[in-house]
């Protein structure tokens, strides 16, 4: 019984540090949080009791909602893109066997980089003249010179791989004659282009307006389409170690009983990779959902290089609600947005855990 107390007390002392930090930064900012929310502050008044008039105005406020839409967006999008490229990351790297540690290294080094160095990097890359608008110039100029290659490229390719399954039976459409089919594109292209009039050049000045802008596209504005850009770039390398790890604790054995009884790359991919990474891509997801509900630091960077309305996230609201700029601080109204934050941190996790990807493998 004694030993018993022992390792209890051994264990408290443990945990107390833990504890102590919780309760101060936690429960305790959660419960103050709350209390503020029901008041009207300013940091140099006393708080007055409003009950709940902040949630109230919460709803009828434009800022909020647009806040509120361009988080759940900017969720989704970056959770689903980031997941996605992160686990084609984490396979192409596992199979990269001799060059496996650059490959690594190479693909984690945005991850290591500061968050503000990255953001006024990205700035410098959406300018209206930047690197973006180049690339995006480069391919509207070359757009018919680009498809006709493929098109012929493509054209070949099937023409090669229906002739082969005449004689052997198995072949995939992705097997056989790319190099063939390349220099086939490439071919066409040149005889295409010595026609003239054929392909004409998109050669028009273009400028973008990729930040500074008010411009929609689909369900979010054109501004967090960069931001969640630069997001996805700077998260995916240190997701994909963890599906990097996952993918090398799966027993090889597996994909050789599969791979002896006829499965292709993709069916192994689909019916042992997927299932037996349900953990990991469920810390993945959930860790993407949690960091993107409160994105904050690219979007206060951001700063006046773009309109508020387009870049405010609920987190960048809860900021912009307690210190406005030239207006008195409103503790309470920022206060009511950080508990819906919280609110729907938690419920978004919660369905995803309920609905979404599930912690356990097959």
């Amino acid at each position: 019984m004694s030993r018993v107390s022992s390792d209890e007390r051994s264990a408290w002392l443990f945990v107390l540090p833990f504890t102590i930090s919780m309760t101060l930064f936690f429960v305790y900012a959660i419960v103050r949080t709350a209390y503020y929310s029901f008041t009207e502050y300013d940091l140099f008044t006393a708080p007055s009791f409003v009950g709940l008039s902040n949630y109230t105005t919460l709803v009828s406020d434009e800022l909020f909602l647009i806040a509120l839409r361009n988080t759940i967006g900017f969720s989704l999008i970056v959770t689903t893109v980031q997941t996605v490229l992160a686990l084609a990351l984490a396979v192409l790297v596992n199979h990269a066997v001799r060059v496996r540690g650059l490959v690594r290294t190479v693909f984690y080094l945005p991850s290591i980089m500061s968050s503000a160095a990255m953001t006024l990097i990205f700035l410098w890359l959406f300018q209206r003249d930047g690197f973006m608008t180049a690339i995006v110039s480069t391919v509207l100029a070359y757009r018919r010179h680009m498809l006709l290659f493929f098109v012929g490229m493509a054209a070949l390719q099937g023409a090669l791989v229906l002739n082969a399954r005449r004689s052997y039976e198995g072949i995939s459409i992705f097997d056989p004659f790319f190099l063939l089919a390349a220099a086939f594109g490439a071919l066409a292209l040149v005889v295409a282009g010595a026609l003239a009039g054929l392909l004409p050049v998109f050669d028009n000045d273009l400028l973008i307006s990729w930040l500074n802008t008010q411009r929609h596209f689909l369900f979010m504005p054109v501004t967090l389409w960069s931001v969640a850009l630069m997001n996805i770039f700077t998260t995916v390398p240190t997701l994909m170690l963890l599906f990097l790890a996952g993918l090398q604790s799966i027993p090889s054995a597996l994909y050789d009983a599969a791979e002896i009884d006829g499965a292709n790359a993709f069916q192994r991919f689909r019916h042992i990779t997927v299932p037996a990474l349900r953990p990991v891509t469920f810390a993945v997801v959930t860790m993407g959902i949690i960091g993107t509900l409160q994105m904050f630091d690219q979007v206060a960077i951001l700063g006046d290089a773009a309109p508020l309305a387009s870049r405010v996230t609920l987190a960048y609201y809860v900021y912009e609600s307690a210190f406005p700029a030239g207006a008195s601080s409103r503790i309470g109204m920022a206060s009511a947005a950080a508990l819906v934050l919280g609110i729907l941190t938690i419920a978004v996790v919660y369905a995803q855990k309920s609905v979404g990807v599930k912690e356990r493998a097959e």
